[in-house]
């Protein structure tokens, strides 16, 4: 039989922008859902810097740009999540009650996914692909999509090609080592600590070096020894700077918006910002493919409850490997 779909839910939500401390669990209508939306009952939800931001009141102008109106409060934050579709409005038809999926909504009008259930318009909704765990579909979204959007659409990559990944041990960086390798791109991958160097092996970078201790210039070039056809930094700082000049001439260089301090560029090497927005219906099938063409792993470091948001928040702080995510219940 359905599940029936109560009329309140405990969601971790802000009553004004701010500081971690902002973050209390409440108790909130269901949002209402419309013909073209899909209500999930969350059950896992990705933790990113992009909260922390949102907590902070960053997308403040870009909320009201989008839908027209200031947001409200309680205002539930969180960019991406994944469980089981509750309900659907009337002119879905890619969803049904019970699909497993995951979703990526930026700034959504109706409240994020630090909830037991969030709506979702159903172009941002995709069934989960290959053999992800539920848990390992909500931590991923929004790191895969900005990796496929840098590595596909900015980068242009070919088969055959080399790619420096700088913080390939993060939750965007250990995505893109597996996503490009599916591309038949030949992997140097730059990760911290001896934690970051394995994980970035064993998913099938050829050569991994750790930027906390090594030469990475060096090693760079003794990989590519005419130069490295392109390069994806996920972080900034004086050791990504370097290693950019293991890129050959008419090399490509991308970098996701919101990376500090931002790279320079020098004659004769592209580098460019990119903007990892929510996924179109194509790149959610793109993505898909490349996940089910193999084992893919979404490494989560830490799993923590919906009491614990605030934790999971200053947990962004410190040094771990892959993916923070919230784990719910669903509802």
């Amino acid at each position: 039989m359905p599940r029936t779909i109560p009329d309140t839910m405990q969601a971790a939500a802000i009553d004004r922008f701010g500081s971690i401390d902002e973050i209390n669990v409440q108790t909130l209508p269901v949002p209402e859902v419309g013909p073209d939306e899909v209500l999930i009952r969350v059950e896992s939800v990705g933790v990113g810097v992009w909260d922390q931001w949102e907590r902070e009141g960053a997308f403040r102008d870009l909320f009201r740009e989008r839908h027209g109106f200031e947001p409200t409060f309680p205002y539930v934050i969180g960019f991406d999540g994944a469980g089981t579709v509750a309900a659907a409005g009337d002119t879905v038809t890619r969803f049904k009650v019970g699909d497993r999926v995951y979703a990526d909504r930026h700034i959504n009008p109706k409240g994020g996914f630090y909830a037991e259930y969030a709506v979702v318009n159903a172009e941002f909704v995709s069934l989960i692909p290959g053999d992800l765990t539920v848990e390992q579909a909500g931590a991923m979204p929004v790191d895969a999509i900005t990796a496929l959007l840098g590595l596909d659409d900015t980068l242009r990559l070919r088969e055959g090609e080399t790619l420096l990944i700088f913080g390939a041990g993060g939750g965007l960086g250990h995505l893109a080592v597996q996503l490009a390798k599916r591309m038949g791109v030949r992997v140097f991958a730059v990760a911290s600590g001896e934690d970051g160097v394995a994980l970035a092996t064993r998913l099938g970078a050829e050569v991994t070096v750790d930027g906390r201790k090594e030469d990475v210039l060096a090693a760079a070039r003794a990989f590519a020894p005419n130069g490295l056809d392109a390069a994806l930094l996920t972080a900034g700082g004086e050791t990504a700077q370097r290693a950019l000049e293991a890129v050959r001439g008419g090399g490509r260089v991308a970098y996701p918006r919101g990376v500090q301090p931002e790279p320079e560029g020098r004659s004769g090497v592209t580098v460019e910002e990119y903007v990892g927005d929510e996924a179109s219906r194509e790149v959610f099938e793109k993505l898909n493919r490349l996940i089910a063409s193999g084992p893919f792993e979404v490494h989560v470091a830490r799993a923590f409850t919906l009491e614990q948001a605030a934790e999971a928040h200053r947990g962004l702080g410190e040094h771990y490997l892959g993916k923070l995510v919230l784990r719910l219940t669903g509802g």
